[in-house]
């Protein structure tokens, strides 16, 4: 059979095209594992927020330990197998203990799957010793919290990996025609989504004009945005960061009050008849946006000219959007389907600031000279995405 030289470019286009479009089904694994992890946190918030806790075996809980459990699992497969059944070892893996060999991603999901099933009966005894949490942050939940991050950084490193091979097949330095740097964005949206829970405490609503709120947002969102910006082989990679966090947010914002659910535990201070979600996304798009245009115009330049630049901007873009869309949301006009800012939880006053639409104040002059702080916060945590983002970016195994 003959075939011209057309055809077999043309069929080894569609070769190359395939082999960028497979991903490893570890990778596929540990995305899932981190989405279900993600999933079980939001779900286990909004149940604590509606029913309070009634029992360990929830389905919250089981989507959280399902993903520990599956990111454990396969990771723990792929060091055997490389370990003891590969017949050709590679060297795009880690080797721990002299003897077992395993992609660094996947070393990571193992330690975060072993301290998220330790954290299990940790928190269980916990509760039972003291009672309900009044804060976030307890002792089970801090080392659940780092099992959490490990199994998100552990897919985000996989995800790098598999980036990288695609980058050593294509011409490109700068964008991927492969699903990888997709995948890097998501895990990196996962991330973001996970570091904005966890700050949820310092970043309410009640706070949006305060300057504690924008110093720690300038804290954690432009070290991963930068930081998703400097290692993700896409166009516009912090946009799309931003872009997953807020479709995760808004889905669980519409979804989770579809389902009827009441308070199983007192003292009930606010009629509850559905699931309540967690708070409408903080306006991270045009701020990533704003990034992304900066980082590539800025390419030449040095890292703490750029960090300076990126920390500065993303203060202003952010401050100027969220300052008067807090504004709105604390209005009854926001308190629809859409926005959801009447989603107050069970054990909340009637008399509250958040139920009344009311913001903690402060002396101008503190707020301003708070924002300078937070400028100086904005610009080390962008630099410190710049450097960790290259980090990732030489991430080959």
């Amino acid at each position: 059979m003959q075939f011209s030289a057309a055809s077999m470019a043309a069929r080894a286009r569609t070769g190359s095209a395939a082999t960028v479009l497979a991903l490893p089904w570890q990778l596929a694994a540990v995305v899932f594992a981190a989405t279900s992890v993600i999933v079980g946190l939001i779900w286990d918030i909004s149940w604590h927020m509606t029913i309070g806790r009634d029992t360990f075996w929830t389905p919250a809980h089981l989507a959280i330990y399902t993903g520990g459990a599956v990111a454990g699992l396969a990771c723990g497969y792929e060091v055997l197998r490389r370990t003891f059944f590969d017949r050709a070892p590679s060297n795009d893996g880690v080797t721990v203990w002299r003897w077992f060999h395993g992609p660094l991603g996947g070393w990571l999901c193992i330690w975060g799957s072993v301290a998220m099933l330790t954290s299990a009966p940790f928190d269980n005894w916990w509760h039972d010793a003291y009672g309900l949490d009044v804060k976030i942050i307890s002792p089970p939940h801090t080392l659940l919290a780092l099992g959490f991050l490990a199994i998100l950084a552990g897919a985000l490193v996989f995800a790098l990996a598999e980036q990288a091979r695609e980058e050593a097949h294509e011409s490109s330095p700068v964008e991927s025609s492969g699903v990888a740097p997709w995948v890097v964005a998501y895990t990196s949206g996962l991330v973001l989504t996970m570091v904005s829970i966890f700050a949820t405490e310092y970043t309410d609503r009640v706070l949006m004009h305060r300057a504690l709120f924008y110093q720690v947002s300038a804290l954690i969102f432009p070290f991963v945005l930068v930081a998703a910006a400097r290692s993700t082989r896409l166009r516009f990679p912090a946009t799309a960061t931003a872009v997953v966090y807020t479709v995760v947010r808004l889905v669980q914002l519409w979804v989770l009050p579809l389902f009827e659910a009441s308070p199983k535990l007192g003292p009930i201070r606010h009629a509850v008849d559905h699931m309540v979600p967690l708070d409408f996304p903080l306006l991270l798009i045009v701020p990533a946006m704003v990034l992304d245009l900066l980082m590539r115009r800025t390419a030449a330049r040095g890292a703490w000219f750029r960090a300076g630049l990126l920390g500065t901007a993303f203060l202003a873009v952010f401050a100027a959007l969220q300052w008067p869309f807090a504004d709105f949301m604390s209005t009854a006009a926001s308190r629809n389907a859409l926005f959801r800012s009447d989603n107050f939880p069970y054990m909340m006053p009637s008399d509250s600031w958040q139920v009344l639409g009311k913001f903690w104040t402060e002396p101008a002059a503190e707020t301003v000279r708070g924002f300078g702080y937070a400028l100086v916060i904005a610009v080390l945590s962008a630099r410190a995405g710049l450097g960790w983002g290259s980090w990732l970016r030489s991430v080959r195994r």
